[in-house]
């Protein structure tokens, strides 16, 4: 795995061993941003359940103005340091990178900002449906942001009707959605 483009290009990451973090592809993370674009520079990002760190850095080496990592197991913890680590050695104006340490559910909850641009890859098993209502209930979502959430292929997908579907993509087992959200709680 590697970070595909911007100041930290070819970069290479660390991923914890075992079937607990299944990170998101090159190609998958390549596809998810060429779709993104531009919307990418100075956004402020979320990403959750962020295993190896790899969306979220992906969006700084692409010119993201904040970054927040939010993950709960120990090894993925240990990754995203190795990687953080290697990412401030590059060249160039770094954004803001910070890591939150716990369940997604609980840290959304104490955040108190908007991020206009969220990336969740909870576990294929897990029914994002408690995921998107947390988002819609803590306003986590800035208006027009997106949210790009990664299931499995045979994952149980509710999308409510506070959601809307932007775009769809199915690769391989994943199916990769850019939701947008129509309204919030606060």
């Amino acid at each position: 795995m590697r970070i595909i483009a911007g100041i930290a290009k070819g970069m290479v990451l660390a991923v914890p061993r075992g079937a607990d973090t299944r990170p998101t592809s090159d190609r998958v993370r390549e596809a998810i941003f060429s779709s993104l674009g531009a919307r990418v520079v100075d956004a402020d990002v979320l990403d959750l359940y962020a295993g190896t760190g790899a969306l979220g850095l992906e969006a700084a080496s692409r010119g993201a103005r904040s970054v927040v990592l939010v993950e709960r197991a120990r090894q993925a913890l240990e990754c995203i340091a190795t990687n953080l680590a290697g990412f401030r050695k590059q060249r160039g104006e770094l954004p803001v990178i910070e890591v939150q340490r716990g369940e997604v559910g609980r840290v959304m909850g104490r955040l108190g900002r908007q991020f206009n641009l969220v990336f969740a890859d909870p576990p294929y098993a897990e029914d994002p449906a408690p995921l998107l209502a947390g988002l819609v209930a803590h306003a986590v979502l800035a208006p027009a942001g997106w949210l790009v959430l990664e299931t499995g292929r045979r994952s149980a997908f509710r999308l409510g009707e506070l959601w809307q579907i932007e775009r769809e993509a199915v690769y391989g087992d994943t199916v990769v959605r850019f939701l947008r959200v129509l309204r919030q709680g606060g």
